[in-house]
């Protein structure tokens, strides 16, 4: 794969000093990146001084109103000639100068479509979400197909674009990111990918430090969000196991608190959890709830425009 060409996708919105310390990470990368393409929301808060200091820098200019999960990045994917398309968020920081490198080494396998990263927490991250990350993403790699349906239920289809490589061809294959959605085209492409045969992989020794300290609040509204994408796309979430996964980290980050002696962080697993799982269950049952309180529920609410 030495000689791929490899675009790097990010969308942003008022991206500060910490999104600069991305691009001098990619920059430094040992695979080299192609180009790096920036789908930046409100032309007024990007830094034009960046462009200068990175030539690989491509930046293109949205309205908010315009933005879109899916919409955005399958865009850009459109302005792409990579063959590799590596998606990132403007949060995710490299973990090493051998993030692309290694993200690169799934797609040896030919059956491969995609390719996540492993997310690591940052130093803020509080003793909960460490112990979720750790659950989402184990210090070994694996490559997910159909087979594994039955074992993993909804994680087969789990992949996420805070840092995920896909082989263009198999992407343009599966129609490209859906046009518009609320949340979940990543889970949305991988699902499509698996159907149709092809892998899965997460590459563990490909790392991003990418964590975020959300109330029990915003756990309800970003799972709102995460149930109407599901139920918006029966085609691949009807019949497939979800609640499992979430059941199972529940009982084993209660263990692991009981372990630790962190008694006192019980009820907030509680909290966050019940938050959780009433967001999502509202979520794919959206459709019977007023217009108002739809609204309300959802974190992404420009969508409902």
């Amino acid at each position: 794969m030495e000689k791929t060409r490899v675009d790097v996708i990010i969308p942003t919105y008022r991206p500060g000093k910490e999104f600069h310390n991305i691009l001098k990470r990619l920059t430094k990368q040992s695979f080299r990146v192609n180009r790096i393409i920036v789908m930046n929301t409100e032309e007024k808060y990007w830094n034009r001084s960046w462009e200068a200091e990175f030539p690989l820098l491509e930046v293109h200019h949205l309205k908010k109103a315009e933005f879109d999960h899916g919409g955005t990045r399958r865009t850009a994917a459109k302005l792409s000639d990579g063959e590799i398309m590596v998606f990132m968020t403007q949060d995710a920081i490299p973990g090493d100068p051998k993030l692309i490198e290694n993200l690169m080494r799934a797609f040896d396998r030919e059956d491969v479509g995609a390719a996540y990263a492993r997310q690591l927490p940052a130093p803020d991250c509080n003793f909960l979400e460490r112990y979720t990350r750790s659950f989402n993403y184990p210090e070994e790699s694996f490559v997910k197909t159909a087979a594994d349906l039955p074992r993993l239920g909804i994680k087969t289809f789990f992949c996420s674009d805070t840092c995920a490589a896909y082989r263009k061809s198999v992407y343009e294959k599966m129609g490209g990111f859906v046009e518009k959605t609320i949340f979940n085209e990543d889970m949305i492409m991988a699902g499509r990918m698996i159907q149709s045969g092809y892998g899965i992989a997460y590459t563990a020794d490909a790392r991003v430090i990418h964590s975020h300290n959300y109330s029990a609040l915003t756990q309800f509204h970003r799972n709102f969000d995460l149930g109407v994408s599901q139920a918006e796309h029966p085609e691949i979430f009807q019949g497939v196991s979800s609640e499992g996964e979430g059941i199972k980290l529940v009982k084993q980050t209660l263990v692991y608190l009981c372990r630790k002696g962190r008694f006192w962080l019980i009820p907030v697993l509680v909290l966050q959890s019940g938050a959780k799982y009433a967001g999502f269950l509202c979520g794919k049952n959206y459709r019977k709830l007023p217009e108002t309180i739809v609204h309300w529920c959802s974190m992404n609410k420009s969508y409902w425009k």
